[in-house]
C-alpha cells in the first residue's frame, strides 16, 4: 500500500483545523505516504543518510549552501487574510498546477498532493513547519520552510 488514510497521519488535525478549512475534494487530494514510501522517497530525493531536517550534513543536498538561491519570511503572509503564498515561491516555483508536489517532513512522513492543492492548503500544511521540504515530482526547484518562518529556495 502506498499511501495511508488521512486521519492516520500523526498530525492529521492540521487539515481539520476549524480556522482553516479544506474542501473535501482537496482533503482527498492530500495523501500521506505509507511508511515504507516516505523512506524510499526521502532516501532517493531528499537524503540517504538522515531521517529528519535537523540533522542534515555534509553530503546533503540540503545542507549545501549553493542548494539554495534565495531566503524570506513565510510568516507574515501565513498570519495574514490573504491566502497566496509569498510571491517568492510563486515565482520560483512556476510548477502547472497538477505538478505532483512532495512535502518531505521527514523520513517517516511524506505527504503527496498537487501543486494547485498545495497552494490553496499551504497554511495547513505549514503548521508542520520543523524544516520540511517541498519538491516537485520531476522537478529540480525546491522550498524548505523552517520554524523561525523562513524559508529558503534553490535547486536539488
Amino acid at each position: 500500500m502506498s499511501y495511508i488514510a488521512i486521519d492516520d497521519l500523526k498530525h492529521a488535525w492540521v487539515f481539520r483545523f476549524k480556522n482553516l478549512p479544506i474542501s473535501e475534494q482537496d482533503l482527498k487530494a492530500i495523501k500521506p505516504m505509507s511508511l515504507a514510501r516516505s523512506s524510499a522517497l526521502w532516501s532517493q530525493f531528499i537524503s540517504k543518510q538522515v531521517d529528519h531536517p535537523d540533522f542534515f550534513s555534509q553530503g546533503d543536498w540540503p545542507f549545501d549552501d549553493a542548494s539554495w538561491s534565495d531566503k524570506a519570511m513565510w510568516e507574515k503572509a501565513w498570519e495574514s487574510d490573504a491566502d497566496a503564498l509569498p510571491d517568492m515561491i510563486l515565482e520560483h516555483l512556476s510548477w502547472q498546477d497538477n505538478t505532483t508536489v512532495y512535502y518531505c517532513n521527514s523520513k517517516k512522513q511524506v505527504i503527496e498532493t498537487t501543486w494547485a492543492v498545495f497552494k490553496r492548503c499551504w497554511k495547513n500544511f505549514l503548521m508542520m513547519d520543523d524544516g520540511p521540504i517541498l519538491i516537485g515530482k520531476k522537478r529540480p526547484e525546491a522550498v524548505q520552510f523552517l520554524s523561525n518562518g523562513t524559508f529558503k529556495v534553490g535547486r536539488k
